[in-house]
């Protein structure tokens, strides 16, 4: 929460997208001088930097070099690397660099709720959010998922929560970043291209408990327990939540449960949420809501209640007994193993892209277990195959709209076909949305093939 924050007379703001737009005009507000640069020139860039413009706000596109003029601050976008040449080329030395993150943070007058790990993020920043309004808070959600921070810190003053999903991206410029509750849901390699190594990247995510003190809660996979005695800091209330006895918020028989004082019962069947996955989110929510003032018995409503994100293990239907199933959302093979750990039947798997990571083997135990076949698409489709082909079939099929063809010519009554990539999309697509979008639009037309009498499901 804000007190006084540091103001500046000048600022740079790398980065034309969301985050530094919005960042942009958050300075501007504040009477900063504000220059924005970007490398690129892309119509939707050119689009955005006419409207900066006609606010008054100073933007480059293309540019190689530091802009002229001295600066006080420098606001890095989340998807320009803190170590990047093109940072280093841009920024003068001797100028301070911190992310949109950082800056928008030091700006909100209201509690924020820091949700980061590797998968399942967005989920739960959707749920916690849904559970504070339900429970009569002034709750938003943003950072990562959605509108930027620095978008939202305006508005909080009428606020009393600020749910933020948290990247890894985000938290390379940070240090003051102070959420009142946070959370690390799990912590799996993911960006090693952009971190170097799983070390580095896990350092990131244990950032996000740095600043807190006495009166904060930390809420921790059990799992990694041990290793945050290394990173919470001790006056902090540290709660654990997962699948064992030492959790003290524990996903068990379709339940949360918890042994604290009341004790708790949170009743999961009949929702997504019914299965170890997307179970020890909830339990997460219990731990993690319970912090911020909302009984156990909102966050059992706020679960009945929930809609699973858009291209997140969204089932479209079954058409003539097979189920098809888009979670183009996964975008690491982390994702794609907790994904097949949630589907039912035998599994025609759709994966690939541009792989995140360089270890295939830890997903091979959930192919064997629950895939038919594996049919492979995009720049990593070769790789997978020559690290999977020994223990599951797989099938190069080049492309989204071959691979759902043949998969549908194989799967039986039954079965599911599961696009779940574990891969970003960029090799075929613009983004994972659109990834997902296709897979829908095949879907649709099977359906309309096959006419009302033979689809369910839907």
């Amino acid at each position: 929460m804000a007190s006084s924050p540091r103001t500046y007379r000048t600022a740079l703001v790398l980065g034309l997208g969301g985050s530094g737009e919005a960042a942009a005009r958050l300075l501007r507000h504040e009477g900063t001088d504000v220059v924005v640069v970007d490398r690129g020139d892309t119509p939707a860039l050119a689009a955005r930097a006419a409207a900066l413009r006609a606010d008054g706000l100073a933007v480059a596109l293309k540019v190689q070099t530091a802009p002229a003029g001295t600066f006080d601050i420098a606001i890095v976008s989340p998807g320009i690397a803190r170590n990047s040449d093109w940072l280093r080329a841009v920024v003068p030395p001797a100028v301070p660099v911190i992310s949109e993150l950082e800056l928008a943070a030091t700006r909100c007058h209201c509690p924020l709720l820091a949700i980061t790990g590797t998968n399942g993020k967005s989920t739960l920043t959707k749920l916690c959010t849904e559970a504070l309004v339900l429970a009569g808070k002034r709750a938003v959600c943003g950072g990562n998922y959605g509108t930027p921070l620095a978008a939202l810190a305006p508005q909080t003053r009428e606020l009393d929560w600020v749910v933020v999903e948290v990247s890894s991206f985000q938290m390379e410029a940070v240090d003051s970043f102070h959420p009142r509750v946070a959370v690390l849901l799990n912590l799996q390699p993911n960006h090693l291209d952009r971190h170097g190594d799983l070390d580095t990247y896990a350092q990131l995510k244990w950032h996000v408990f740095r600043r807190q003190g006495r009166g904060d809660t930390a809420v921790v996979l059990d799992t990694l327990a041990p290793a945050g005695r290394a990173h919470i800091p001790a006056a902090v209330d540290t709660r654990t939540f997962g699948l064992t006895d030492a959790a003290g918020f524990r996903y068990i028989d379709r339940c949360v449960r918890a042994a604290a004082e009341p004790v708790i019962n949170v009743p999961l069947r009949g929702t997504c949420f019914g299965n170890p996955i997307l179970g020890q989110a909830a339990a997460a929510a219990v731990a993690a809501l319970g912090a911020c003032g909302v009984s156990a018995a909102v966050v059992a409503e706020a679960l009945r209640r929930y809609q699973p994100l858009p291209h997140r293990m969204n089932e479209l239907g079954v058409v003539r007994g097979v189920t098809y199933i888009n979670d183009s959302k996964a975008t690491t093979l982390a994702a794609m193993g907790a994904a097949l750990g949630m589907t039912n039947g035998g599994v025609h798997l759709i994966a690939g892209g541009l792989l995140k990571e360089h270890d295939l083997g830890g997903v091979q135990e959930m192919l064997v277990k629950h895939v038919r076949a594996v049919y492979l698409i995009g720049k990593a489709a070769t790789r997978m195959q020559a690290a999977w082909s020994d223990r599951v079939e797989c099938r190069l099929c080049g492309d989204l709209e071959h691979a759902f063809a043949e998969a549908r010519r194989e799967a039986r009554p039954g079965d599911t076909i599961l696009l779940s990539p574990g891969c970003a999309s960029f090799d075929q697509f613009k983004s994972f949305e659109e990834r997902g979008e296709r897979f829908a639009d095949f879907v649709r037309r099977i359906r309309e093939e096959a006419g009302h009498e033979d689809v369910m499901g839907s």
